[in-house]
């Protein structure tokens, strides 16, 4: 499909090779139980989804810290859920969260067979707007660490996708000019748009359910990226 010669895939990380929502849910039934706290994990989950999706975007525009996140989103799903948690047992839950969910080990299906497939022909990397002292752990305890030869975060970068510095930074660590590589993300604005503007192609894992674009090919499971590499 491609005219010009792809030689390295760059992936994002969450929702793409590493099943967020299946660890997060189970990393939350784990810390209710731990807390002695009687809440329901799938009505928590309809309201902390969302309002998770929308602080990583205040995230990557910059318009909350690290610690803004992860305490707000937290603080507005129990008030959606509507019962009052103390600040000081939502602290400990965030750390906690943090602490345990990289123990789990999820990946999206069809992972493994996509990273085999591909490592024969493509030197393939990671750029993940995550934090730091999380995403390293996740992929070594899910096995998946050994694929990539680059990995770069937003907090090693000091910006976060799209921000055309992260990508350059990992065009620059992986020796690859923009023509011949591929960023493959779950979300448009952070992972394709951000690839485009700095002449990187790029393909949709639409895991999140996005409004179709012709922004770049489309797929809705790992292993139609085949048909395009």
């Amino acid at each position: 499909m491609y005219k010009q010669v792809i030689t390295d895939v760059f992936f994002d990380l969450d929702h793409t090779l590493w099943d967020f929502e299946k660890n997060s849910a189970l990393t939350f039934e784990l810390l209710f139980e731990k807390h002695g706290l009687d809440i329901e994990i799938f009505r928590f989950l309809r309201f902390y989804r969302p309002i998770n999706f929308g602080f990583w975007k205040l995230y990557r525009e910059g318009k909350v810290s690290k610690d803004e996140l992860r305490y707000q989103r937290l603080k507005q799903s129990f008030d959606a859920y509507g019962i009052a948690i103390d600040d000081q047992i939502i602290n400990r839950l965030s750390n906690d969260y943090i602490r345990y969910l990289s123990t789990f080990v999820h990946v999206v299906p069809g992972t493994f067979q996509l990273l085999d497939y591909l490592r024969v022909k493509y030197r393939m990397h990671i750029i993940t707007n995550g934090f730091s002292e999380v995403q390293q752990r996740k992929m070594v305890n899910s096995k998946i660490r050994g694929y990539f030869e680059v990995v770069v975060n937003s907090e090693m970068a000091g910006v976060k996708k799209p921000n055309p510095k992260i990508f350059n930074l990992a065009l620059e660590r992986a020796k690859v000019a923009p023509q011949n590589a591929i960023m493959i993300g779950d979300n448009l604005e952070a992972d394709v748009i951000g690839a485009l503007k700095v002449g990187l192609s790029a393909i949709h894992f639409n895991s999140n359910n996005e409004t179709p674009h012709d922004h770049a090919p489309i797929v809705n499971d790992l292993d139609e990226i085949k048909r395009y590499l």
